[in-house]
This record gives structure tokens, C-alpha cells and sequence, in this order.
């Protein structure tokens, strides 16, 4: 009897053989109100980052990004309050990072590096395999999912463009839209039983920072950011490998430069003076919804962009329509960008240490506005996107040959 428990404590995920893109594999894959949850030790490491809190000590751990060899490693960040955005007399300020208002945030789990193609690649390869699926009448979006559909994002019409600068598998992704990153988070949510999404502005911030109040995590000497990040002296005007400069004090790489990296906000100029008067204590509670099917915020600058661009308060926001241009497609396509900026555009995934609530979270991986769920939708209905519905059993389907 203690062996057959020992057995049924563990949630087991058989991940395998997406035509051709992997091979077998078998990944024990915890839910988050497991005894033990992912990145979670009862004991303080003797060394390495490590964070307090009730269940024990938040630690460095990494997720398998399913039927592919990448490994997507995870940062303990301690939660605390800070000052969100620039003050007036620093180097650099912009009247739309202020006011400066004191926020608290919750402990995270951050991404050590933003994502790469080879983490993000097999969320590309969805499209075949949700198409293999439908074709089989299985994983159908119903009235009883529609809460694990996840639509995959359309193959490149000119993987040239996209792939211009470089394909190595640990060179930053890019191009894709805000709502494509938002549904990667939410499809390696799905599949792993961990609730990952975007970062807040407000997070991202804080997490810059790592604990600086100064323009950038180092300090205010723009002659030490060589040191951390990639920008427009040092970069060759070329996105580069991951990992390659300094972290900061949290253990992050690249929230300097390198590629521009999605928040969940939209952008408003007066967007801190409304928070400020709305009260906001919290990261979350200063969130500025999208009200627009554009104008979405990125944080950190990019390799194109001079120094005052990477500050660690330095704000962009996106411009769809002129971003995909060069897009055949009508309409435009919702997934990707089609622009030389789109290839400065990627990301990197969060999980809070308490996971979000079901309506909160949901606003992290659903669609903000109705022009875009039109553009899904045409998309959808004449197959030129995917949507099924994702869960842990999904890698089990593929084990027993049911692709």
C-alpha cells in the first residue's frame, strides 16, 4: 500500500514524439497545490538565491518545454515594494514614467533568460499538430473546455524576414505579437500543471531594478552598461546569444537591451498619474488593461536602441498596424509582426509564487480587444490558425500513438 501511494503522489506526464520533432521522454510534472510544488525546497540551500516564504524557500529551478530538449530556467525573486517609474531629475526621464509611485510586488518566479527559439519553436509546430488532430476529430473546442483552448500562431509567410538576423536556438525569439506571446504562456501552462504568463510593467520594473533605485541595475554610468546589455554600440545591430553579459543582482540576463520584452499593459501616457489616483499599492492593481488593439507596452530597449532607451523605467509601446506593413495577409496577421522594429520584439515568462485567481489569469492569456478576436477569428475559420484544447494529458495522447 505505501509503495501504490508513493506511485499515485506523483502526477506523471509521458511527453513524446511530436512527429518527428522529439523523441520519447518522461517528465514528473507537479500541480501547484502539490505537497511540493515546482521550485519549492522545505530547506534553505546551502548555496545559490533562495527566497522565504510559508511553504519553505522559493528556489532556482527549470521547466521542460515539452517533446524538445529546452530547458527554460526559473529565478526565485523575493517580493517587496519599490518605486515604480522615474523621478523627475533623473537622467533620461520621460514625462510618461511618472509619477513615481511606491508599489508592493509578490514573490515570483522570472525567467533567467528571455525565450528562445528553442523554447518557443515547438509552440510553432502546434499548427501541424492541432491540425493532425482536428483531422482525427479530436481536442475540438467545446462549451466544457473552451477554457483550455489555445490558438497557435500561423507559420511564417516569409521565414526569411523573421529568421533574417539569426536562428540559433538560443538567440531570443521575436516578432510575434503581444496575443501570441499570451497564448505561449498560457499553452505551457496547460501543459505543465504551472501557471505562467507575462509580467506586469510594474513586475518587470521591480525586476530590472533588482533592488537599484538608479537608471539602470548597475547604476546611473551609462559606461557600465557595455557590461550588462546589448545596444546599438556594442551589438553589431544584431540580437545576440542569451546569457552572454552580466546579470543583475536577482540573477536575470538581458533586461538590458538585447530584444525589447512584452508586459501585459497597454499603453498609457498618463497611465502612473491614473494608478496614483486610483490608489494602487500593488503591481497588480496598477495594471493598465488594453483598451486599445494596439499600443501594448515593452520594457528593456533593444539591441538597435541607445542607452537611455535600456533604463531600467525606459517605456514603448507597439505599433501594430505600421509593425506589419509588410504583411500580405488580409487583414494583417494577429500573430506576427512583418516590420524590421518587430524583429527588436520577444519576451520572457513570470509565475507568482500564489497562483493568480481563474478571472484574474485569464486576462493575462486572453484576447484584450474585439479587432483582434476578429482577426483570430477570420484566421480560425478558414484554417489559416489552430485552436485546440491543451492539458498535461496532451504529451500521454501522443505516447499511445493517438496523434
Amino acid at each position: 500500500m505505501t509503495l501504490l501511494r508513493s506511485v499515485f503522489d506523483q502526477v506523471f506526464v509521458i511527453v513524446l514524439i511530436c512527429t518527428g520533432f522529439c523523441n520519447f521522454r518522461l517528465q514528473a510534472v507537479e500541480p501547484e497545490n502539490a505537497k511540493s510544488p515546482p521550485g519549492i525546497s522545505a530547506e534553505k540551500p546551502a548555496d545559490g538565491p533562495s527566497v522565504k516564504v510559508e511553504k519553505g524557500y522559493m528556489v532556482p529551478y527549470s521547466v521542460a518545454v515539452p517533446c524538445s530538449d529546452a530547458k527554460i530556467e526559473m529565478v526565485p525573486v523575493p517580493g517587496g515594494k519599490f518605486k515604480f517609474g522615474s523621478s523627475e531629475d533623473s537622467d533620461g526621464h520621460v514625462e510618461d514614467e511618472g509619477p513615481q509611485i511606491e508599489l508592493e510586488v509578490a514573490p515570483m518566479w522570472v525567467a533567467k533568460y528571455e525565450t528562445t527559439w528553442q523554447e518557443y519553436q515547438y509552440f510553432m509546430d502546434m499548427y501541424d499538430v492541432f491540425t493532425k488532430k482536428h483531422g482525427k476529430g479530436l481536442r475540438l473546442i467545446t462549451d466544457k473546455n473552451r477554457l483550455d483552448a489555445v490558438t497557435t500562431p500561423t507559420p511564417l509567410y516569409e521565414p526569411s524576414h523573421t529568421f533574417g538576423l539569426g536562428q540559433d536556438p538560443r538567440l531570443p525569439a521575436v516578432t510575434m505579437t503581444q496575443f501570441s506571446a499570451k497564448q505561449y504562456t498560457k499553452w505551457l501552462s496547460k501543459l505543465t500543471s504551472q501557471q505562467f504568463r507575462l509580467p506586469t510593467e510594474a513586475e518587470w520594473e521591480y525586476a530590472c531594478r533588482a533592488g537599484s533605485d538608479a537608471g539602470f541595475c548597475f547604476g546611473d554610468d551609462e559606461g557600465d552598461l557595455e557590461d550588462y546589455g546589448w545596444f546599438f554600440d556594442n551589438s553589431d545591430e544584431l540580437p545576440q546569444l542569451v546569457g552572454k553579459k552580466k546579470p543583475n543582482a536577482f540573477g536575470l540576463f538581458d533586461m538590458h537591451g538585447n530584444v525589447m520584452e512584452w508586459v501585459v499593459d497597454g499603453y498609457i501616457e498618463e497611465g502612473y498619474e491614473q494608478a496614483a489616483e486610483k490608489g494602487a499599492k500593488t503591481a497588480l492593481a496598477a495594471v493598465q488593461w488594453p483598451e486599445e488593439a494596439e499600443n501594448r507596452v515593452l520594457r528593456g530597449g533593444s539591441f538597435k536602441d541607445d542607452p537611455e532607451m535600456l533604463r531600467s523605467a525606459a517605456r514603448r509601446y507597439s505599433e501594430d498596424w505600421d509593425w506589419k506593413e509588410k504583411d500580405p495577409n488580409i487583414p494583417r496577421s494577429p500573430f506576427w509582426f512583418a516590420s524590421e522594429t518587430g524583429r527588436e520584439v520577444g519576451f520572457r515568462i513570470v509565475r507568482s509564487y500564489k497562483p493568480l485567481d481563474p478571472d484574474t489569469i485569464k486576462r493575462f492569456w486572453e484576447v484584450a480587444h474585439q479587432d483582434v478576436a476578429e482577426d483570430i477569428n477570420e484566421r480560425l475559420s478558414t484554417g489559416k490558425a489552430k485552436e485546440a484544447a491543451v492539458d498535461a494529458d496532451l504529451g500521454k495522447e501522443f505516447a499511445a500513438g493517438k496523434q
